[in-house]
């Protein structure tokens, strides 16, 4: 993260939107640095945003490697600000990271509901697929007869 700043209350806001509006447009370097240097100035958790939780926690988590961190953030983003799907999509990020498909196809999944037309979440949905029911659902998606068979049943594409 950044050396500590010493910000004021208005300071903090328009840090945090610089921060967001940098981490957006691919600048996560400078974003980070502000993101950081606001959640570190504020003076009480409903002072600032879940954004700024969830693009702060998407970003130490993948260009800082500090993936559980990361996730904690994302989470706590999701309980201050449920209804924004960006919170869901770097949610969904993280839990990639650090391999849980399963929980980013339900962040996914509780993002889109809040925005059925929002692109990147369209795309990362597109982008990781979504299974089919295991053959046999009574053995474990792994078990290497499901993998058999859910390979015959898609015409032995590889599962």
């Amino acid at each position: 993260m950044v050396p500590s700043m010493a910000l004021g209350t208005g300071e903090i806001q328009v840090a945090a939107a610089k921060g967001l509006a940098l981490c957006r447009a691919g600048d996560w370097d400078r974003g980070l640095q502000l993101l950081g240097a606001a959640a570190e100035g504020r003076q009480g958790a409903a002072e600032l945003p879940g954004l700024v939780y969830s693009y702060l926690g998407y970003g130490i988590a993948r260009y800082q490697r500090r993936v559980k961190d990361g996730h904690k953030l994302c989470e706590h983003a999701v309980k201050i600000q449920y209804y924004e799907p960006d919170n869901h999509l770097n949610l969904a990020r993280v839990q990639l990271i650090l391999e849980d498909r399963k929980g980013a196809v339900s962040s996914i999944a509780r993002g889109l509901k809040l925005d059925p037309d929002h692109r990147e979440l369209k795309e990362l949905r597109r982008e990781i697929g979504v299974r089919r029911r295991p053959v046999l659902p009574f053995l474990s998606r792994k078990n290497p007869l499901n993998v058999l068979l859910g390979r015959l049943r898609n015409g032995l594409k590889g599962g």
